[in-house]
Order: structure tokens, then sequence, then C-alpha cells
């Protein structure tokens, strides 16, 4: 059967909504091509969100809930992945700079990687994040000063937003904004769960000369409910996993430098 690649990609997604798992053997044999092209298929419409792999094939793809699991609840979730992406994250940062830092789990772990840095200028609208950058102010392990954005209170994210938040924080020119991720994918870029929050951290680039975004794994080709931004837009991605194969033939994922965190080393992709 000579078919497009479009094409069998189409038909590929039919076949999944049918019957809900597809398997690499059985569509070489339909479509008359080698198993590594199915795979390549396979691996290019998961970095669109619109599958996910398993072993021998793919799956329908279980899309990220409109409502994101409270901070408490994420706290020691990839816990291991968390404080890798935040130390090599904190790598980034220079004495003497302004940052902001967004709020979530691995951005609490950022802000306790920033011990020993001097002069600093930190930004942020997360409550854990200025509690544990106060104790480090307190025992001098860091010197600087902090801001902590007022404006309405999330209890259930203990982060603050609204118009309070992005009046105060358009006084400020950071150097770099360290953005957290809800999800990461080709066709949605960084996407996060909460509006108000996604509103700020858009706020936080636009005052930003550099974006940084952090992302574990469980993030890459999802499509959170709100976007923040393109994946052009973020300078450096940090992940505990390399850039998917598929996202390579895409220019719009190859402009940053994606950064892996796990093993130490850096990837990195584009200009």
């Amino acid at each position: 059967m000579s078919i497009l690649s479009e094409e069998r990609k189409q038909k590929i997604l039919d076949d999944l909504n049918r019957r809900g798992k597809v398997k690499v053997v059985d569509l070489a044999e339909y479509f008359q091509v080698s198993s590594e092209t199915i795979r390549r298929d396979l691996d290019v419409l998961e970095s669109c969100g619109l599958l996910k792999r398993v072993y021998g094939g793919a799956v329908k793809r279980v899309f990220a809930s409109a409502a994101e699991p409270s901070f408490q609840q994420r706290t020691n979730v990839r816990l291991r992945e968390k404080r890798a992406i935040a130390a090599k994250a904190a790598e980034f940062v220079q004495d003497g700079e302004a940052i902001a830092i967004d709020v979530g789990t691995t951005m609490l772990e950022l802000a306790l990687q920033l011990k020993g840095k001097k002069d600093l200028t930190i930004v942020t609208n997360a409550v854990p994040v200025a509690t544990a950058l106060t104790e480090l102010l307190c025992s001098g392990e860091l010197t600087g000063r902090v801001f902590l954005l007022g404006g309405n209170l999330n209890p259930r994210q203990q982060s603050m937003s609204g118009r309070f938040t992005e009046s105060m924080l358009c006084q400020f020119h950071i150097s770099k904004a360290f953005i957290s991720a809800g999800g990461i994918s080709l066709d949605f870029g960084v996407s996060d769960y909460d509006p108000d929050e996604s509103f700020i951290s858009r706020a936080m680039i636009d005052v930003a000369d550099e974006v940084i975004v952090l992302a574990d794994h469980s993030k890459i080709g999802v499509r959170a409910l709100c976007k923040i931004c393109d994946l052009e837009s973020a300078d450096i991605m940090v992940c505990d996993r390399e850039l998917p194969d598929s996202w390579r033939e895409h220019p719009q994922a190859m402009k940053g430098n994606w950064i892996v965190a796990a093993t130490g080393t850096e990837v990195e992709s584009g200009t």
C-alpha cells in the first residue's frame, strides 16, 4: 500500500480511536512499511500529544485534567527529578542578579538550591518559595532581598495572582524568569492548569531578559489547560530527559537550549 506519511498518520489515529490501542507489527504489515517507519510515525504523534507510546505500539492519550492536584499533594511526587532539575537551573543564577521565580513544587526546590548565592533580588508570587528564601536569608546562607508579590491568595496552590500581582510585577525588570510548566508540547507550547497563575507567568516572561522553563519528563507531550508561551519563547528548557527524537525535526523546538538535568550533561539544540 503506497500512502503519504501524513495520510498514514491520520489512519493510525483513526484506528487508535476505534480500538484504543495499535501495534507496530500490525501497522507495518498493513501499510507495507518497516517497523522503524511506524515507530517514527508514533513518535511524531506522541510529541504532538495525540497518543501515548507503549511497548510494541501506542494507546490513546489521557489528557491532563483541567484541575491540578494541590501544592501539598505534589510536593513529594518525582522529588528526585525535581531536585536534579532545580540544581541544574540554579547554575544559571549569577551573584547580583535580579530573578523571578514562578509557583510550583519544582520552584520550591530551586529556591532551596540558591544557598550560597550573594546579592540576589528575587521576585516571586509563590508563598512557599518566599518562606524558603526567608529562612536562607535569616541563616545567612543567602544574601539579597526578596519581593513577595501581593494579590489574591490561592490557598490550594499557595500562590498569589490577580490584577494587583500583575501591577507589582510590571514595576520590575529582571535578568531571568524561572517558569514552571504543567505541560510542554509542540503544538501548544508551555502550558499550565490555572488561568490566573498562567497569566502571571506570562507577565514574568514579559519583564525578563531570559526565560528558563523547568519541566520534568512527565510534562512532555502534555497540553495543560492554559497556554503560557510558545516553545521558542523559552531560552532554556531544563528537563530530566533528553529532547524527544521526533521533536528534533521541528524548528520551533530547536531555538533554545534543552538542558538535561538527570545526568548533569547538556544537549544544546539549535542556534
